[in-house]
């Protein structure tokens, strides 16, 4: 027997999208063509250059988190972020590389990834917070 169609949630659903190093591009890339969709975006150490076409057409809030020592990465988020027309931040996590495999880097960047996405997504839906 044939499944019926998925329940509805009871509220809407706020889509976050978190994208990191060329995956930062797919997630530029989906936010650029759902911009009704996407809520909120946090691109890690992202290789923003692919699709730099989309940076003009992001509406969601989009935070770029990138290693202070990610010398060939940052420039290009400090770049793509004048380009951004979307609320925007950038976030340096000192000492960090491309892969933030430096101790604690991850960890702040959960923290900031958490922190951007509490903010932005159950700003859309504050019965969830």
């Amino acid at each position: 027997m044939p499944a019926g169609p998925a329940a509805s949630p009871p509220w809407p659903l706020a889509c976050g999208l978190f994208g990191a190093s060329t995956g930062a591009a797919a997630a530029l890339a989906t936010a650029a063509e759902r911009p009704d969709t996407v809520a909120a975006i946090v691109l890690r150490g992202g290789r923003l250059d692919p699709a730099g076409w989309a940076l003009d057409r992001i509406r969601a809030p989009t935070l770029l988190i990138v290693g202070g020592a990610d010398h060939a990465v940052l420039p290009l988020n400090e770049a793509a972020l004048l380009r951004l027309r979307c609320p925007k931040r950038i976030a340096i996590v000192a000492g960090a590389t491309h892969l933030f495999e430096e101790s604690g880097a991850l960890d702040a960047v959960a923290w900031l990834a958490a922190d951007w996405f509490r903010q932005h997504l159950t700003s859309k839906f504050p019965d969830l917070r």
